[in-house]
């Protein structure tokens, strides 16, 4: 396979109020990573190597991984481990899996036991306390498996309790608007990876167009598989990328930095910079 065109690395910076945000975490910055699909190739070992040195001279307090660390066999993981362990924060690294992840219970054991030998505190429905007591981070198992069960984890904190939430699927954002989420970090779009001006997401528009035949492509187009329910792949296509409000709560959607075939067009690979502040 030829290597992927994907553009140049780009550093997204946002700001998040919180509400009730600690004091002491006025400024906080978490760094975002999503989507690698390390397998030799999506993801060459040359952008990964980049983006990794792109976070540490960020000194990050907090790193966050959303997800999709390999694509289909978890061997790959024992390599990429490599490359993450080099991660350097303030307060560590929190991770969750993405649907690619957890093709079987074995391959997702293997990556979870992975990213832990590798001192990244990887969580499937668990709640983890990397910034204190005041501002958990709830790390969800994903949205397609039959383990995605966000009720006893969030019911088990105060309403009143500023929350982190990572999910790699952004459709969650529809379930967990039953509950706060001050930030929801989410991935698995990519994207979009190919995006035209004034139109956006070549896969959204062929999506909402409904066609029930794709046409004859040397590849398949991002997301829209044609052996595959493509509705099946995200349906808020809406929340493709960056920062958004679903009702009382906030969803940040990374591009991420693996690509699929036939690559990225206007949608570049990316590192997200969350700075937090009181609402």
């Amino acid at each position: 396979m030829r290597p992927l065109r994907t553009g140049p690395l780009t550093v997204e910076t946002v700001t998040v109020p919180i509400r009730d945000l600690p004091q002491r975490l006025e400024g906080c910055r978490i760094v975002q990573l999503s989507d690698f699909h390390y397998d030799g190739q999506r993801l060459s070992s040359g952008l990964l190597q980049q983006a990794i040195d792109r976070v540490n001279e960020l000194a990050p307090d907090l790193i966050a991984l959303t997800g999709d660390y390999v694509t289909r066999d978890p061997a790959p993981i024992v390599d990429l481990v490599t490359y993450l362990s080099q991660l350097k924060s303030r307060f560590g690294t929190v991770a969750v899996l993405g649907n690619h992840d957890n093709v079987t219970k074995k391959g997702r054991k293997t990556i979870l036991q992975s990213l832990q030998q590798a001192g990244i505190c990887a969580l499937w429905n668990e709640i983890a306390y990397p910034l204190g007591e005041e501002l958990p981070v709830v790390g969800l198992a994903d949205f397609w498996s039959r383990e995605f069960h966000p009720a006893p984890l969030l019911d088990s904190l105060s309403p009143t309790q500023p929350r982190l939430v990572l999910s790699h699927n952004p459709d969650t954002a529809e379930p967990l608007a039953a509950w706060r989420v001050d930030l929801q970090l989410s991935g698995h779009t990519h994207g979009g990876q190919v995006v035209l001006p004034g139109i956006g997401p070549v896969s959204a528009l062929i999506q909402s167009l409904q066609l029930s035949v794709l046409p004859k492509l040397p590849f398949d187009l991002p997301y829209l598989k044609r052996k595959r329910k493509r509705s099946k792949i995200v349906r808020h296509w809406e929340w493709v990328s960056g920062l958004h409000a679903v009702g009382q709560n906030q969803l940040y959607v990374n591009r991420g930095l693996g690509s699929y075939a036939p690559g990225r067009l206007g949608c570049p690979p990316e590192v997200t910079v969350v700075e937090l502040v009181s609402e």
